[in-house]
């Protein structure tokens, strides 16, 4: 069966705990619908109860300890957690845990020690001479008491930050010390002279006791939850050599069974290759610049030249380790990413996604549940599940591209051994009917299809060599499958 991914959290999710158990609950259901993978959100406790997930405070706490506020985390408990991985693997769904490794937040004491201020918008240029400040950079985490792990933050186990207690100032703040600084530039993304620091306390990848002591965490967590795959947070702010050797050791103890996927948010083809050689191609990332093309299309409606809408992604050039989305919980309004993609445009975006051959497809919680919060939308679960079911039972086998019109572009899957009879897509942005011919094949000759999704009524015979011309609404998405499969 086609693989495909489930983003199963959107950021504005109440902060009520029920978040594990309506994994758990769901479970069934997202199997049922062709889901393999489903991404979870951050499990360690964070910031608050209120906290998304990526201000982590406490790595090992997965709401189990009185911390910040709470035993639980905003998706529940340690327990509920355990329980609901638990309930994916026996419906055949790898779980997989969002981990941010690249900051912490909301230390427990104050320490002091030297800094540079720096430009915001260029990191390597200072704005102040060396001074003294106190900073939140002691983590010895008091309600768990040194239980799983007795390691302690400090200043040093940090390169910058972003808050001067002393002087109640914000800003970004250089860590001064034999052996601090910035990532070295090669290691990071080269936005804003040097992208390492991000937010809240910036961890130092370079001082030996961190490293050890991340290894140790990824162990204890794979081995305690039982997790089947990363998703890592953030990784063009960390030292790209780190995030290689620590992947690379997790293969090499679990197999590239173990699933891996980074969030590289930079549009530029040429450094997300640059990214992949780096690491030998030993994880996926998501294809930013795809989903650009989609939030462009959708702005442009019909002047967007859909011929180029795989235009320097990962999926048409580097598909191996392409991981593609519609839309995620940094894209919604009002968040720091956001670029929503328009809503007529969506199920066309997951239409490609879902239906062209290559890639790893994510569907997005918030665009098949809804969205909750200020901007909140109502979900597209009927029209997605269409699509899901088609990546089920007729998604395979090769494929051939009809994208030679500005407004309808066409392909078609021929079927494999198993699932023999295929499709053929069109999707349009054009204010008119839009139609293409397109053959499926001899092997299909004589067989009557039908739009599967239901916009477009009436049917359409293959000619003797499997040729037949094809329809789609305009601004819409139709998809062509054999009458008689319907049936089965």
């Amino acid at each position: 069966m086609n693989n495909t991914i489930m983003q199963y959290f959107e950021w504005y999710l109440p902060d009520d705990g029920k978040h594990w158990q309506r994994v758990k609950e769901d479970a069934a259901h997202l199997s049922e619908i062709g889901i393999t993978k489903l991404w979870l959100p951050p499990s360690f406790k964070s910031t608050g109860t209120n906290d998304v997930g990526y201000g982590p405070y406490d790595l090992y706490d997965l709401g189990e300890f009185d911390q910040k506020g709470n035993v639980r985390t905003k998706y529940g408990t340690k327990d509920e957690y355990l329980e609901a991985i638990n309930t994916l693997k026996e419906h055949g769904i790898m779980p997989i845990a969002d981990i941010v490794l690249n900051h912490k937040a909301q230390g427990d004491e104050k320490e002091t020690f030297e800094v540079m201020k720096m430009d915001p918008e260029n990191r390597q240029q200072p704005i102040s001479d060396k001074y003294e400040i106190e900073g939140y950079t002691h983590f010895y985490f008091p309600g768990r008491q040194g239980r799983y792990s007795d390691f302690e933050w400090h200043w040093y186990h940090f390169s910058g930050l972003d808050y001067d207690a002393r002087n109640d100032e914000t800003g970004v703040y250089l860590i001064q010390g034999e052996g601090k600084g910035w990532a070295d530039n090669e290691e990071v993304d080269s936005e804003k002279g040097n992208f390492d620091y991000l937010m809240f306390n910036d961890i130092d990848y370079r001082h030996p006791e961190v490293v050890e002591e991340t290894k140790r965490w990824v162990k204890w967590f794979i081995e305690t939850t039982g997790i089947e795959g990363f998703r890592l947070d953030a990784i063009k702010h960390i030292d790209r050599s780190f995030i290689q050797e620590l992947i690379a050791q997790i293969h090499a103890e679990l197999g590239e069974k173990f699933y891996v996927f980074g969030e590289y948010w930079n549009a530029d083809y040429e450094t997300k290759v640059d990214y992949l050689e780096d690491i030998d191609f030993d994880f996926d990332l998501f294809d930013v610049k795809l989903h650009m093309n989609f939030y462009e299309a959708a702005l442009q409606n019909e002047n967007y030249d859909l011929t180029h809408i795989l235009d320097q992604t990962l999926l048409e050039d580097q598909a191996w380790n392409a991981v593609t989305f519609v839309d995620n919980h940094d894209t919604q309004a009002g968040q720091s990413l956001e670029s929503e993609v328009g809503a007529w445009f969506k199920p066309l975006a997951y239409g490609l996604i879902l239906l062209l051959r290559n890639g790893l497809p994510t569907v997005f919680y918030g665009d098949y549940y809804g969205t909750q919060g200020e901007n909140g939308h109502e979900g597209h679960q009927e029209i997605i599940d269409k699509l899901l079911r088609l990546r089920r039972d007729y998604a395979y086998g090769e494929e051939t591209r009809y994208f030679d019109h500005p407004n309808c572009i066409g392909w078609v899957r021929y079927g494999d051994d198993d699932r023999p009879s295929g499709l053929a897509a069109l999707i349009s942005n054009g204010t008119e009917e839009g139609f293409k011919d397109m053959s499926l094949g001899e092997l299909n000759a004589g067989k009557t299809f039908v739009d599967y999704l239901g916009y477009y009524e009436g049917e359409v015979t293959l000619d003797e060599q499997g040729n037949g011309r094809f329809h789609v609404h305009e601004k819409s998405i139709s998809v062509w499958v054999d009458k008689e499969t319907l049936a089965e």
